[in-house]
């Protein structure tokens, strides 16, 4: 696996003068469906961090207020050991027709090598349709570490301890 560090520069704004230093990592990735023209995943700026994925289907698919499916993106990936990929929502869709993924974020485990599907909720009030070629998520490759477990009797004391789901306040 190789892991590159790029350095970017903007050329614009007062961030010229600055370096920027971005990791880069090799993405092996596969069109599924040679008869249909299939958009890969990519970086709509130059500062996203996720890469869009796009809808692969042969007829719209059209969710009704509170429904979910799964919409293929015609693509398979091969991501190296010690990264995943993470799938998250799109927030334009979000904001303007209350489209969500269920799931969020989903993980593409670095042994997996089926068909990246996107499993899409349709949290709006009205219905909502997918075509072929719409963007519909976001994909981030993220590195990922394993945790080794230790079971104790006792765990370390915090201000916090147990205190969750709104104990700071509203």
């Amino acid at each position: 696996m190789a892991v590159v560090w790029k350095v970017i520069s903007s050329q614009r704004s007062d961030l010229e003068r600055q370096a920027v230093f971005v990791k880069e990592v090799r993405i092996l990735i596969k069109r599924l469906k040679r008869d249909q023209a299939i958009s890969l995943p990519r970086y709509m700026t130059a500062g996203s961090s996720g890469m869009d994925l796009f809808a692969s289907l042969e007829e719209e698919v059209t969710l009704a207020p509170g429904e979910r499916r799964l919409i293929p993106t015609g693509i398979a990936v091969a991501i190296p050991e010690g990264f995943e990929g993470q799938i998250r929502p799109r927030s334009g869709l979000a904001i303007r027709n209350g489209i969500g993924l269920v799931n969020a974020p989903g993980t593409i485990d670095s042994d997996y090598r089926g068909e990246v599907s996107v499993l899409v909720i349709n949290f709006g009030e009205s219905p909502f349709t997918v075509r072929h070629g719409d963007r519909i998520a976001q994909m981030v490759i993220t590195p990922v570490f394993r945790a080794v477990l230790e079971e104790v009797d006792d765990l370390p004391s915090t201000p916090r301890q147990g205190g969750g789901f709104g104990h700071t306040g509203i």
